[in-house]
């Protein structure tokens, strides 16, 4: 019988587990960071490991099959050529480069050297790794390259075993490329550096370097710079000098005592300084020789040039230096076609020479650009070149002068640019006051006067431009702003500094006749701007072309802006201060006399030319007066007359072309009303344009009706009422057309 008891435990019994396979409990993969770590950790060992390998096998085999050439590189000479090939400079080195044994070169010189630009080269293996670092992280905290990682014996190699050797074979001479600066070739050079320790003790190593490294000035190797910089060898340097040519190798140009001797002077100190802190002088010498000034006697460069051609090759070496280093331009065979129209060149020449041919007058400079491409076609900045270095042209070794009133375009270009129309009507009386608080003189209201008192009265702006009336133009610099004016002008292509101050409009601050050339070359070019190059194009060693001149430009006027300026400027030739320089074709231009007779200027065009005339006394502000039958010489008589000259037989050959008729709609504004009150007295000008009456031009005569055309030009309709300037257009004009030359 069954009981309670045994049902209980049956109900209650575990129930049997089925027969049959038996199955493993799952687990639970782990998830997360470590668990992927542990499969893929050969993935960040393995691979790095081999690609280490694979670079050390590949740097094994490189620096295997790395030869050293026995000699330093030799030096090519550049040769230098005018637009139609013909050979006319050539840049070389000023003292061929001389081997001599580094117990030759003082012990000074090569501390010095070391000091500043290889501290560790003794203790490095060529290249020093911390070196790199420590330099790469001073450029980052400083924002500038302010050191370099290369040791010297890297330095050496760039310069003498790195680069392509190859035979010319119209001479059969050997030539050397210094190679391109990339990363593969960095690693290239360490390896060929560490290769140059192995087979070279340090101070042959050292001794290759300062045989062969770059001082400036055509000098290469210590006994070159020597001779070149004090004219004696380098066995009789002094510590001083010893520093002072350390100095120049990390940049021969910017470090050159002759043009450079402030920046020469620091750099020598902070030689000194290092010297003192490696041990190799004491504090107290150190401070002793940095009181010392820079002292040298160099051997001058460019002896070869001709006399008057001199200045534009000059011009062309250190545009050259802007772009390459020096050495490559002194010892690198480059092959320089420029600019320069030879005939042209003798042009100018022969204008100024005709113009001033009595020993005693002041001096001229003659600068000719295309505006199509800012090339400088000739460039006459003085006499001889072996008797100054001053361009007069460029102002390199001297400074610019006053442009007088041939400064006045760039105001009513600004006038354009704000909608001023050339019809409106300004009160221009013989003297003004101008109650503008920006144009304040010494605390009090600017005063200044007309060049006669029978230039006064009422004038179109397209008058007072032709017969380049001061009190107009001092309204309208007043109106558009003397800031306004200094960033046209700066757009244009002055590079001068200027500074906004309402007497800008009247060229009282300094510029450069090429500077001013290439600002009229944006008219020539309809507000399309061409930075003046005296470079055509430039080929390397290698035959490679490295630069052609050309390309678009830069806009910077509106071109009907630029084409108003122009149809002013027109009339400045046609009937106005600058009839001297009519030439019987379409012209345009602007004389410029500075204050008491200082400065005298014309500038102008054609579509295919620009030139600029300066004359005056390059030893100083003297006035230009009893010279060559002018008891006073103003813009528009010899510069003019120069100018005419030049002009006639630089474009003979050329297409007569017309300036584009620009547009008068939308240009409303006028002057502002009431107009200043004269001026209590006549005051002298802060630049006067002396009266056009001793001029071959009519003068002019105040007019109540409307504007005379001073061109055949149509003339702009009258000027409603002052109204605020126009929108300007909503997009800039594709460039025009560029004229033909020949």
């Amino acid at each position: 019988m069954t009981t309670l008891d045994d049902e209980l435990a049956v109900k209650t019994a575990p129930a049997r587990a089925p027969k049959g396979r038996k199955h493993a409990q799952t687990k639970k993969r782990k998830k997360g960071f470590k668990a992927w770590l542990r499969r893929w950790w050969w993935v960040f060992v393995v691979v790095p490991l081999v690609a280490v390998i694979g670079l050390l096998l590949t740097l094994f085999y490189v620096y295997s099959q790395l030869e050293l050439p026995k000699t330093p590189p030799p030096l090519q000479t550049t040769y230098i050529y005018d637009r139609d090939g013909n050979q006319i400079a050539t840049l070389h080195a000023t003292v061929d480069r001389t081997i001599i044994p580094l117990s030759d070169m003082p012990l000074q010189l090569q501390h010095a050297v070391i000091a500043v630009e290889d501290k560790g080269f003794y203790d490095h293996p060529g290249v020093d790794v911390t070196g790199i670092f420590r330099a790469a992280w001073t450029d980052l905290v400083s924002g500038e390259i302010v050191q370099g990682g290369s040791t010297l014996t890297q330095q050496l190699v760039k310069n003498v075993y790195a680069g392509q050797y190859s035979e010319d074979p119209e001479t059969g001479e050997e030539t050397y490329a210094v190679p391109p600066r990339t990363f593969g070739q960095k690693v290239r050079e360490s390896l060929l550096a560490i290769k140059v320790e192995r087979e070279f003790t340090k101070d042959e190593i050292l001794a290759k370097y300062l045989n062969t490294v770059y001082f400036g000035r055509g000098a290469y190797g210590v006994q070159a710079a020597a001779q070149t910089f004090f004219q004696k060898d380098a066995s009789e340097l002094s510590a001083l000098e010893s520093a002072l040519l350390a100095g120049m190798v990390q940049s021969p140009s910017f470090y050159d005592p002759v043009e450079h001797e402030t920046e020469a002077k620091e750099r020598r100190d902070y030689v000194l300084q290092q010297m003192a802190s490696e041990g190799y002088l004491t504090p107290e010498r150190a401070s002793q020789l940095a009181a010392r000034p820079v002292k040298v006697d160099p051997i001058e460069v460019g002896l070869n040039f001709p006399a008057k051609l001199g200045y534009f090759l000059d011009y062309t070496r250190r545009d050259l230096i802007d772009r390459y280093t020096e050495g490559q331009v002194f010892g690198g065979g480059l092959q320089v076609t420029t600019t320069l129209d030879s005939d042209m060149q003798r042009y100018a020449e022969e204008a100024v020479a005709s113009r001033l041919p009595t020993p005693g007058d002041p001096a001229a400079a003659v600068v000719a650009i295309d505006p199509r491409n800012g090339a400088v076609r000739a460039m006459y900045g003085g006499k001889n070149f072996a008797v100054s270095k001053v361009n007069l042209a460029t102002g390199d070794g001297g400074s610019g002068r006053q442009a007088g009133s041939a400064f006045k375009p760039f105001t009513l270009a600004t006038a354009m640019e704000q909608g001023y129309s050339l019809n409106s009507r300004w009160h221009g009386p013989s003297s003004i006051t101008i109650p503008d608080p920006a144009c304040y003189t010494n605390g009090a209201p600017w005063e200044l006067s007309n060049a006669a008192d029978e230039e006064s009265g009422d004038f179109t702006l397209l008058q007072a431009t032709a017969f380049s009336v001061n009190t107009v133009y001092a309204q309208v610099a007043s109106a558009v702003t003397p800031e306004a004016i200094k960033q046209t002008a700066e757009r244009m292509g002055i590079r001068s500094p200027l500074e906004p101050v309402c007497s800008i409009t009247l060229g009282t601050q300094a510029v450069t006749p090429l500077e001013m050339t290439d600002a009229y070359a944006t008219l020539a070019a309809r507000g399309w701007r061409h930075r003046a190059s005296p470079l055509e194009r430039v080929d390397l060693a290698d035959g490679k072309t490295d630069q052609q001149i050309g390309g678009r430009g830069k806009l910077v006027l509106r071109q009907n802006d630029a084409d108003l300026v122009t149809y002013a400027l027109e009339g400045v030739i046609t009937g106005g201060t600058g009839t001297a320089a009519s030439i019987g074709r379409p012209a345009a231009g602007k004389t410029g006399t500075a204050q008491e007779y200082h400065d005298a200027w014309f500038c102008g065009y054609v579509p295919q030319l620009v030139t600029c005339v300066w004359v005056g006394y390059p030893q100083g502000e003297i006035p230009l007066e009893n010279v060559e039958g002018y008891s006073a010489v103003f813009g528009g008589t010899i510069p003019a007359l120069i100018w005419h000259d030049f002009m006639s037989q630089a474009t003979a050959n050329m297409q007569i072309k017309d300036f584009a008729t620009p547009s008068f709609e939308g240009y409303t504004v006028g002057a502002p009303t009431p107009p200043p009150l004269p001026a209590p007295s006549i005051t002298p000008s802060p630049s006067p344009e002396p009266s056009p009456s001793p001029e071959p031009s009519p003068s002019p005569s105040p007019s109540p009706s409307p504007s005379p055309s001073p061109s055949p030009s149509p003339s702009p309709s009258p000027s409603p009422s002052p109204s605020p300037s126009p929108s300007p257009p909503a997009a800039l004009p594709e460039p025009p057309a560029l004229l033909d030359s020949s």
